[in-house]
């Protein structure tokens, strides 16, 4: 390595100094908005291995402006300028290397490629420039008192697997496409101008009747997973790390040389596209990634979404409601961490939520939360926890605590909504739940990083339309209130049940554990949880671990979770079928109760909190005609 390098690290957005192999100082970087080359005319930034040809401008004012490397005497203070300035220092660039970044219509020097100030200081961390590298002012000039003529300077493309272009006219096909991820990512693709199908074995065995048919509305064939989906005009074949190797599409793209992409690689491709919010952590992040998104466009930003929950607002316009294309830049992501794919993406804006046991070991996931902070281009937002204090350097921080710097006061919390102020800004909250009003601060500080004002985001969050499957009332009867929500790990149970705490006066939870794998890694942490939170009058039935088919060791049965929970005195039952649960849930419930489904992945419990509204409703009727008959 040389003794004296300057890294442009292109995915990143990023200058770095360093000096005998060591990294000394790094500064924020604008390269070109039409992307990495070295062609003559192509408004692109040259690639590979320059050196420092001149240092211009020893000396200058900040804000001096150079045009054709020669100084004119005026001096940028700061004012808006539509046009691209060159300000206050210049690093012209040799290209080292022939046919890349020197030679006859691919030379640096002829091009005018230079490193230099700029006024448009704001949108540094994105690649927006005409082909030049540029810098803050004064951080061009801190730049300039290290490097000399004949330094060595690397322009790093970024490191990503190829894929097909997403909006050719080649079809991408997705394995597994009723998944939440994979059907959010089909949609995108449409919704910009590609081509997409896709297939799963739900759909063979015609369940989610409702979800196929607002794929094909939209354009995406549904084909059987038999692999004839891989074949003809299919150039890409998108999967899940929840696709096993026994799918016919996985075989069938290998025996034809169809790429196989990973989701991730396909998300990554997109957020690297975009001006991309990633919303990380292990608890909120569908809420909070709804939030932004309704935020951003309540504030008229036209934003992108895609996530893995369903949006009220995108289910009114009758799509699946975890997908849309806006028309700006703009594009919010869920950063998922569950397999690992969360350290792919190098969005402008990253958001860690919290640091919880869910899928993975803390210290695990802590890493990955650190590759996503050295990514994120330009800001951070990051949640008041303690064991998040490692990632939080230079980042804006919320929460209610005296470590945030944007801070939820005056909170009221109610059964159906919260109150509370933002540096004096009223705000209200049509979700209930003391976690959803941190939820809405970290949408609040994420919007803030991307210049929307405080008075812009209160309408959005107080017309918030929630997210499928959170704290869903179902239906009401009898003065029983039946909730639907997705909480599957210890910290989002305790969530829901202190909500619904706020609500009732008993709490009558059913808990459905979702896949043997991550069950066996939470078993005790769902035991304790369960014991500390369920109080002496409240009640709790578990369903069999939900199994979505696969080679997963079935080696034990959510009964024996049951055993240990009731072991600690609590009011617990294992439910051997969902038919029996509703009758005996209607039989026991009360006027004042709430009856809470929960569990993480199966589609159906929300139908199957609909049939224990049902039977509610059943019971009272048959009371009725008991009453009629004496």
């Amino acid at each position: 390595m040389p003794s004296r390098l300057l890294v442009v690290d292109v995915e990143r957005q990023r200058a770095i100094w360093f000096e005998d192999a060591e990294a000394k100082a790094a500064w924020p970087v604008s390269t070109a908005r039409a992307g990495i080359g070295g062609e003559a005319g192509s408004y692109r930034t040259p690639p590979g291995w320059h050196r420092v040809h001149r240092r211009i401008g020893e000396g200058a004012a900040a804000g001096a402006l150079f045009i054709a490397r020669e100084p004119t005497g005026e001096i940028w203070h700061g004012e808006a300028r539509d046009d691209d300035l060159i300000l206050t220092r210049i690093v012209t660039l040799e290209g080292l290397e022939d046919g890349v970044n020197r030679g006859p219509g691919r030379d640096s020097l002829t091009r005018y490629i230079y490193v230099h100030g700029t006024n448009h200081e704001r949108l540094l961390g994105r690649a927006v420039s005409h082909g030049c590298v540029r810098m803050s002012n004064d951080d061009v000039c801190r730049l300039f008192g290290r490097i000399r003529e004949g330094d060595l300077v690397l322009i790093a493309e970024p490191v990503a697997t190829p894929i097909p272009d997403p909006h050719g006219q080649g079809r991408f096909h997705y394995a597994g496409l009723g998944g939440s991820g994979m059907s959010a990512l089909a949609q995108f693709q449409v919704l910009t101008g590609g081509r997409a199908s896709g297939s799963d074995r739900a759909f063979d065995r015609g369940e989610r009747i409702e979800l196929r048919a607002q794929l094909e509305r939209l354009g995406i064939a549904v084909l059987p997973q038999d692999g004839s989906g891989v074949a003809q005009d299919c150039v890409a074949l998108v999967v899940s790390t929840a696709v096993e190797e026994q799918v016919p599409d996985l075989a069938a793209a290998r025996a034809q040389g169809i790429p196989i992409i990973h989701r991730s690689e396909l998300l990554a491709h997109f957020v690297a596209s975009r001006r991309t919010v990633a919303v990380s952590g292990t608890s909120g992040k569908s809420t909070v990634t709804a939030m932004v998104f309704e935020i951003l466009a309540g504030a008229g930003r036209n934003p992108s979404v895609i996530t893995g929950g369903d949006l009220r607002l995108l289910q009114a316009r009758g799509l699946p409601g975890n997908a849309w294309a806006g028309r700006s830049d703009l594009l919010v992501i869920e950063a998922d961490e569950s397999d690992g794919s969360l350290v792919r993406y190098a969005p402008a804006v990253g958001v860690i939520l919290n640091l919880q046991r869910d899928h993975r070991e803390m210290d695990e996931v802590a890493g990955m939360f650190a590759v996503l902070r050295a990514r994120a281009r330009e800001a951070l937002v990051v949640g008041e926890g303690e064991n998040l204090d490692e990632l939080a350097g230079g980042a804006l921080r919320f929460g209610f605590g005296p470590a945030a710097d944007l801070r939820g006061e005056a909170v009221e919390l109610g059964s159906a909504g919260s109150c509370f102020r933002v540096e004096g800004v009223a705000f209200t909250l049509p979700v209930p739940g003391r976690h959803n009003v941190a939820n809405a601060l970290a949408a609040i500080a994420a919007c803030r990083t991307l210049d929307v004002p405080l008075g812009e985001m209160a309408a959005p969050l107080a017309g918030f339309q929630g997210v499928g499957r959170r704290f869903e009332t179902v239906g009401t009867s009898r003065g029983i209130a039946v909730v639907d929500d997705f909480a599957h790990n210890a910290d989002k149970i305790s969530a829901a049940l202190a909500t619904a705490r706020l609500r009732a006066r008993r709490v009558l939870a059913v808990y459905q554990p979702h896949g043997y794998g991550p069950t066996r890694f939470l078993r005790q942490d769902f035991v304790t949880t369960f014991a500390r939170e369920l109080r002496p009058d409240d009640r709790l039935w578990m369903l069999e671990v939900f199994y979505a088919g696969g080679t997963a060791r079935r080696d034990f049965s959510a009964a024996d979770i049951v055993t240990e929970i009731a072991a600690r005195g609590v009011k617990a039952e294992f439910a051997p079928s969902r038919a029996c649960l509703a009758d005996r849930i209607a039989a026991e419930a009360r006027a004042g109760d709430l009856v809470l489904v929960m569990g993480a992945r199966d589609p159906s419990l929300n139908e199957f909190a609909a049939e224990i509204v049902t039977a509610i409703e059943g019971r009272e009727q048959k009371a009725e005609r008991a009453g009629e008959t004496v």
